[in-house]
């Protein structure tokens, strides 16, 4: 059976992420986490494109753009 893959994933600006966590905390796939404490990291194999760590992150710094 195929799998399908999401159209779109999410991606961090890492220069501007606070590491707050709270994308982390909010992500149904666990497809995120933060790098030493510095700046959030998406796996993009389970990330599925929802846009819930977007509309979390209080620093506004998580867009969705479509997958290659």
């Amino acid at each position: 059976m195929a799998t399908i893959k999401p159209k779109r994933r999410a991606v961090v600006d890492a220069a501007l992420c606070v590491a707050c966590g709270a994308c982390m905390e909010v992500c149904p796939r666990g497809a995120i986490t933060v790098w030493r404490g510095s700046y959030s990291v998406v796996d993009d194999a389970l990330c599925i494109g929802c846009g819930l760590c977007a509309k979390e992150c209080p620093a506004s710094v998580i867009r969705l753009e479509a997958r290659p």
